[in-house]
């Protein structure tokens, strides 16, 4: 048997080898998922021998780190503005650049506000925004049965009431709503071959194929959103990083108003929100 320490010394070889992004901090995330212990408990114990079994299931982990399994996916977990939320190969794993659309739309979020999420996966960027808002409240939408099982988990686990329907974007919709967020696919088909592995092969199609230039989500989006919208509502939308123009352009022609686009931290296009005429017949 191993020391703690000599099985994360082969984690992280192993997952360097193998030239994994970021693979010694993921060697330590499974060693932690497993020992269910922080830092500070390791160091104290470190030297002392793992217990077989734990040997065995941390091998088989970082081996399946080592195919490119996403760790997230190795975990069955994922942190999101400061939450966590179970994720599987079913549904997009949340990312912080998404965070950016949830601070965009918690600053105009009236206290009864209602939220209508699309494409919704996880569930992360509606239960964000419903957490600790108890006067909230929200529809997740997603095409994908199995996406919207993880959806209402996320939203028992965490305590956060929320309806999820399955939809074909706006299809099954029936009510108006203050607020219409989406994370939606945008991906140019003929790129995703040329994604990393762990994107390209283990994350849903679905959730990635944004049609041949990366845009048919937003096309249909912008242009059916505005009968969804209650006169003074905010359409928000995660974008891809050359996609702004084009988005813009097209809420532009959909006669939204205060049309913007925000940066993530690197600096790069991110969202493009816009506001509905306080006439709703204006849109």
């Amino acid at each position: 048997m191993s020391s703690y320490e000599k099985l994360l010394e082969f984690g992280r070889g192993y997952l360097q080898e193998r030239e994994i992004p970021d693979g010694e901090l993921d060697a330590w995330y499974l060693l932690e998922h497993l020992l269910e212990k922080d830092r500070s408990w390791y160091f104290l114990h470190m030297k002392e021998e793992a217990d077989q079994g734990l040997e065995e299931e941390y091998n088989t982990l970082i081996k399946k780190r080592g195919r490119h399994v996403p760790l997230q996916q190795i975990t069955k977990k994922a942190y999101f503005m400061g939450l966590e939320f179970k994720v599987n190969s079913h549904v997009l794993i949340p990312r912080q650049d998404t965070e950016v659309l949830v601070e965009e739309a918690a600053k105009r979020l009236k206290k009864d506000a209602k939220i209508l999420d699309l494409c919704t996966g996880t569930g992360c960027i509606l239960l964000s925004l419903l957490y600790n808002r108890d006067r909230l409240n929200g529809v997740g939408v997603d095409i994908s049965p199995e996406a919207l099982e993880v959806a209402r988990e996320n939203s028992r686990l965490l305590h956060i009431p929320a309806t999820f329907l399955r939809s074909n974007l706006l299809n099954q919709v029936e009510e108006t709503f203050d607020l219409i967020v989406s994370n939606p696919p945008y991906i140019p088909r003929d790129v995703i071959e040329g994604l990393m592995e762990e994107v390209r092969d283990y994350e849903p199609r679905l959730a990635l194929d944004g049609g041949e230039d990366g845009l048919d989500f937003y096309r249909r989006i912008t242009c059916e959103a505005g009968e969804y919208l209650k006169p003074g509502g905010w359409l928000m939308m995660e974008i891809g990083q050359d996609q702004a123009d084009d988005v813009r352009n097209m809420m532009e022609a959909a006669g939204y108003e205060e049309i913007q686009v925000v940066q993530d931290l690197a600096g790069l296009d991110r969202v493009v929100l816009g506001k509905k005429h306080q006439e709703e017949s204006d849109v």
